[in-house]
């Protein structure tokens, strides 16, 4: 983004995370806070280096600041082809003894933001499951989503976060489960006992993104690390029911564990045999 916006070279930019020296107030990533609030930041921060700049611009290029324009990494006399990069100004206010007394010595800036108002993402999750009636076992056939994240920064990026959404409310739909012993002892303390899904667990997702940017933030951002998450516990356990409703059954817990869903067919076969 930082590329983009001020066109620097992309080589030429260090990221910095977790340092308290340099950033020493923050709150964590909870929840889909990456982009929707450190992407506005680092835009409103981004903004500032321009503005900062472009009175110094000005100056080198002999013109007024109301007659420049910013664009590709350097500043523009509209109208003419006469331009000067930014690189170069940031030059120019790193040489105090050369710098007028109305500049200050650098060019730096910072940028705030906060989900005031929230926004939210929407979407669609559509699952196909087959079940055994004599294991109780569930396989997943086939998985769509279609989900609206507001503007897509990075595609690729985009769509591992619904997978590995996805995958993480299969887990808790299917699998997922925290057991104790009658004697209070955790018997699932490790993921030698915690079942978790794996990539054979899961047909080929068809993900699709549609954009409708957001109207609460400049670069039109929504949330999408949820996503997955959050449509895929219901649209499996839906499935579940769907396919076992013939059979009476509208109720299953979570995770809908092959014991589950066998205990589940056997109890109404039982009660349906003895009734006739």
């Amino acid at each position: 983004m930082v590329h983009e916006w001020l066109g620097v070279p992309f080589d030429s930019i260090q990221f910095v995370q977790g340092d308290t020296n340099e950033v020493a107030v923050g709150r964590g990533t909870y929840g889909s806070r990456s982009m929707h609030v450190g992407g506005n930041a680092l835009k409103r921060a981004a903004d500032a280096i321009i503005e900062k700049a472009k009175p110094m611009a000005a100056m080198m290029l002999e013109a007024a600041a109301s007659d420049l324009e910013f664009k590709d990494g350097a500043f523009h006399i509209v109208g003419t082809d006469r331009s000067l990069p930014l690189a170069a100004v940031a030059q120019s206010l790193h040489r105090p003894m050369f710098l007028p007394p109305q500049f200050e010595v650098g060019l730096e800036a910072s940028g705030t933001f906060a989900a005031e108002p929230s926004n939210y993402p929407n979407g669609c999750h559509v699952c196909e499951v087959e079940i055994d009636p004599e294991t109780g076992v569930v396989t997943l056939a086939r998985y769509t989503s279609v989900g609206d994240v507001g503007k897509i920064v990075n595609k690729l990026l985009c769509e591992g976060q619904i997978h590995g959404g996805v995958a993480q409310g299969v887990g808790q739909a299917l699998m997922e489960s925290i057991v104790f012993d009658a004697d209070g002892q955790q018997v699932t303390g490790s993921f030698q006992d915690y079942a978790m899904p794996r990539a054979e667990d899961f047909p080929d997702m068809v993900s699709e993104l549609t954009e409708v940017p957001a109207k609460t933030n400049p670069l039109g951002i929504k949330g999408a690390g949820e996503a997955g998450a959050t449509g895929a516990p219901p649209a499996v356990v839906s499935a579940i029911l769907d396919a076992l409703k013939p059979l009476g059954i509208d109720h299953i817990d979570m995770p809908a564990t092959p014991q589950r869903v066998w205990q589940a067919i056997h109890e109404r076969s039982t009660a349906k045999a003895a009734a006739e």
